[in-house]
């Protein structure tokens, strides 16, 4: 199919994130050109039926892990372009890095761990540290917020109890290790007067079943094979840690979230797409069905349905399009390798950071004014050798 003569898409919902409307979509040369009603278009234009349907931003997973190389393999959901990024642990080097990488290439955010020891894991004058550099050059910091020393030590504890299968992650990583972790983690954003995102926090569905509003839903997509995860079958600490989401996020928060009531429509773009395109700096070009947004739209059947292990979701998208080209159809995926694109992103979203520049107006620290001490002062006294 061609996409040359541009694509409307007909008789569906538009939903964003404040709005509704019966309405048409007109595509050309990768960006929307036109929203609204009796559009007039060329002949040859590719009709998309979107009747009983509703036309959804394309969704943003804000948490995935692409070709990663860890824990002796690699993820074996990747990109058909990747990219391989070194780490190194010298701090000065590393805050030099992230102000090039922001200036030069666009990345505007970092994600920190304060689990994995010996690994990836940071101390607290380390996070101290990339915090007030993410806050001067407009950065969003990231954090998988845990406790690595304990969960280091725990995991040493059921080894010795002759605990050596994957039950072991579990009972080493209780509750208490992350909420500990995100209160500290916090605490120490909040003394560099930097944004904080928590990229996993564990009571998003108890956030749903307590019908409270959330901001933003990213999968922490880290896929293995079983043959991968079999590298930990004697040990569950090498164990290749992740599991799939990506495919089924949309799904099952609109199952968990409008279906049973407890969003609308339009918090579910917001939490999908629109919020995530805010916060890192990609608003209105992404998270927006508007005139001049690029032309990633979701045609989505909210009626349709699939069982995603044992649970029936509703809501399905039927098209997808990205940058104006239909990439999935009718239960086909159309790409090929190659079509994804790098987007670079600017620093100081708006959306953040002018709460973070009102606190650090009015929060500042300043001296006391005193009269300056004129009494005695005691001698140090010596060291004792």
């Amino acid at each position: 199919m061609t996409t040359q003569s541009g694509i409307l898409i007909k008789g569906g919902k538009v939903v964003d994130e404040d709005f509704s409307e019966m309405t048409d979509v007109f595509i050309e040369d990768g960006v929307i050109s036109a929203v609204g009603s009796d559009l007039q278009v060329a002949a040859g234009t590719w009709v998309i039926d979107a009747t009983d349907r509703l036309v959804l931003p394309g969704g943003i997973d804000t948490h995935t892990h692409m070709e990663l190389s860890f824990m002796g393999t690699t993820a074996v959901d990747d990109f058909h372009t990747g990219t391989k990024v070194n780490a190194n642990d010298e701090m000065h080097f590393v805050k030099k890095e992230i102000e090039t990488l922001v200036r030069d290439k666009g990345v505007n955010s970092f994600k920190m761990f304060m689990a994995y020891k010996d690994v990836f894991m940071l101390r607290d004058n380390e996070l101290y540290a990339i915090f007030a550099q993410c806050k001067e050059i407009g950065a969003i910091a990231q954090v998988h917020a845990e406790n690595g020393d304990l969960i280091a030590e725990d995991a040493k504890h059921m080894l010795s109890l002759g605990i050596t299968g994957p039950e072991g992650h579990d009972m080493c990583c209780p509750e208490e290790v992350e909420a500990e972790g995100t209160q500290r983690t916090i605490t120490i954003t909040h003394a560099a007067n930097c944004l904080l995102y928590v990229v996993k926090p564990g009571y998003l569905m108890d956030l749903l079943n307590a019908e409270m509003i959330m901001c933003i839903i990213g999968t922490d997509n880290c896929t293995f094979s079983v043959c991968q995860k079999a590298l930990g079958k004697d040990d569950f600490t090498k164990i290749s840690n992740g599991v799939n989401g990506i495919e089924d996020r949309m799904s099952v928060i609109w199952e968990k979230g409008v279906h049973s009531g407890k969003m609308d429509k339009n918090q579910f773009v917001a939490v999908t797409s629109t919020n995530a395109a805010k916060i890192f700096n990609l608003y209105p070009r992404k998270g927006r069905i508007a005139r001049g947004s690029d032309a990633d739209l979701v045609i989505w059947d909210p009626e349709a349905t699939r069982v995603i292990s044992g649970m029936r979701c509703h809501g399905l998208q039927v098209v997808t399009i990205s940058k104006g080209k239909v990439i999935y159809e009718n239960g086909q995926l159309l790409t090929k390798p190659g079509m994804g694109r790098y987007i670079p992103g600017k620093p100081f979203s708006e959306f953040v950071y002018k709460s973070i520049n009102q606190r650090e107006k009015v929060g500042k620290p300043c001296t006391v004014c005193r009269e300056p001490y004129t009494g005695e002062i005691i001698p140090i006294a010596p060291k004792r050798s």
